[in-house]
């Protein structure tokens, strides 16, 4: 499977390539490094967003996570919510179907943060937490960077 690593402002990130489309994003240094055309046009696409999210356009590549349907169904409606803006568990639960905690199960298992963006999902009464290396700071720094992290949301 080819992978190719960045650095980032979160700290080293590896994306992983299956069969044309990018099916995971690691935190961390991968082993491998492949420069295909799907990784590089991805690591650049994270590079812009990084610089300022709300003129990179949508994530224009394919993407293959691996998971149960409902976890997909989740991970869809995931990218459609808008840069600078969140959504409770139980708002992404009344669209997706399930309930709050199944929503947060498959939030956590997302393979391919950011991208598919699982930061912008929040408890009805804080930030909820965060798969990252480092956790809700991550989470608070992305949406921070999105200007969606009202002063009503706390930790």
């Amino acid at each position: 499977m080819p992978q190719l690593s960045l650095h980032s402002p979160l700290g080293d990130l590896t994306l992983s390539e299956e069969n044309g489309s990018l099916v995971a994003l690691d935190w961390g240094w991968g082993r491998d490094q492949s420069k295909t055309p799907l990784l590089c046009q991805a690591r650049d696409w994270l590079d812009q967003w990084f610089d300022d999210p709300f003129h990179a356009d949508k994530f224009p590549l394919p993407l293959s996570p691996f998971g149960t349907a409902y976890q997909k169904r989740v991970w869809a409606a995931l990218c459609t919510i808008p840069v600078g803006q969140t959504i409770t568990y139980t708002e992404l639960a009344q669209q997706c179907g399930g309930h709050a905690r199944s929503i947060g199960q498959a939030v956590a298992r997302n393979p391919i943060p950011i991208i598919i963006p699982c930061h912008r999902v929040i408890a009805q009464h804080g930030l909820g937490g965060y798969s990252s290396d480092g956790g809700l700071e991550d989470k608070i720094w992305l949406l921070t960077l999105e200007g969606a992290l009202h002063p009503s949301i706390h930790a």
